[in-house]
């Protein structure tokens, strides 16, 4: 019985002494929890009511760059002006002197970055990046100033160059070989081409390409056939050649888009079309390069790729 007594006492004993371990790292806990939580509140409540000298340099700085992020939106806005002036100044180019609509714009992009996720330490790389892009807008933007410029004064005075379409229309299924070494199917052999071919149905009306002067009409059964040669002055000359009926006369005054004649097959034609060459100071040019005003871009490219792949001429 006293054995057992002792054991109880000794067990009770060392209960006790571990309950009280445990308040003790209870009471710890609670004192380090308070701590933080007041360090925490410290720190919170002087963030709050006192800045550093590093802080107040950074806010003085972000200001600066706020006032220049809104400088930039408002040159942007001015660009944007000048942009849209430009793209009314090309729109009245093609349709005074191409009689078509100028080719479709990519829209106006947003130079100055958006701010709408950006903190105020992100000023800086945001303020640096939009100025980058409006300088180089400004840049490019002031190159297409200069070029209107360069045209105006041109077409103020020099003739405007045969832009037009001497057919009611043109794609790139009517389009044969244009300038250069070509097949001839008369003589089988390579021989140079000085025009491009239009493929068009016998009697179809041919159009002056400019206002010009009729330098001279040729009547023939060979060669090229029945041949009318206009004279637009600054050095462009326009031949359309294996002509049927001549509606014109030399020294005759015509302008552009009047019908000058009508396709035939006079001449070696191996089959009805319309053969037209574009000259610059006695020097053949390709006539595909003066479409580009009177096509759209895909009718273009179109008609560009089957001129220069077209290995036999029909003439």
């Amino acid at each position: 019985m006293a054995k057992k007594y002792i054991f109880d006492r000794e067990s009770v004993s060392f209960k006790k002494v571990g309950l009280s371990a445990w308040a003790l790292a209870g009471r710890v806990f609670k004192w380090l929890s308070g701590a933080i939580a007041l360090a925490v509140v410290y720190y919170v409540v002087f963030s709050l009511l006192f800045n550093t000298d590093v802080e107040r340099q950074l806010s003085r700085e972000n200001k600066a760059y706020q006032r220049e992020y809104a400088a930039l939106q408002q040159k942007q806005r001015l660009l944007s002006d000048v942009v849209l002036n430009l793209q009314s100044r090309d729109d009245d180019i093609y349709r005074s002197i191409f009689h078509s609509a100028a080719p479709t714009a990519h829209p106006v992009v947003n130079l100055v970055a958006d701010d709408s996720e950006t903190d105020a330490s992100g000023y800086a790389a945001l303020v640096e990046s939009s100025r980058s892009r409006l300088d180089s807008a400004t840049a490019k933007t002031a190159r297409i100033e200069a070029a209107f410029q360069d045209i105006f004064k041109k077409l103020s005075r020099d003739a405007i160059p045969p832009m037009c379409l001497p057919v009611k229309k043109l794609t790139y299924t009517m389009t044969g070989a244009s300038v250069g070494p070509k097949y001839n199917p008369f003589y089988k052999v390579e021989s140079n081409h000085e025009g491009l071919d239009i493929i068009v149905t016998q009697g179809d009306p041919v159009f002056a390409t400019a206002d010009g002067v009729v330098e001279n009409v040729v009547r023939s059964a060979k060669g090229l056939g029945n041949v009318v040669t206009i004279n637009h002055g600054n050095g462009y000359v326009t031949r359309y050649a294996h002509l049927g009926q001549v509606n014109v006369i030399k020294g005759q005054k015509v302008r552009r888009g009047q019908v000058i004649a009508e396709v035939g097959v006079s001449g070696k034609s191996f089959a009805p079309h319309l053969h037209y060459e574009v000259r610059f100071a006695d020097k053949v040019l390709d006539p595909v390069n003066y479409f580009f005003g009177a096509l759209d871009q895909e009718s273009y490219a179109g008609v560009s790729y089957m001129a220069a792949h077209t290995e036999q001429s029909l003439d």
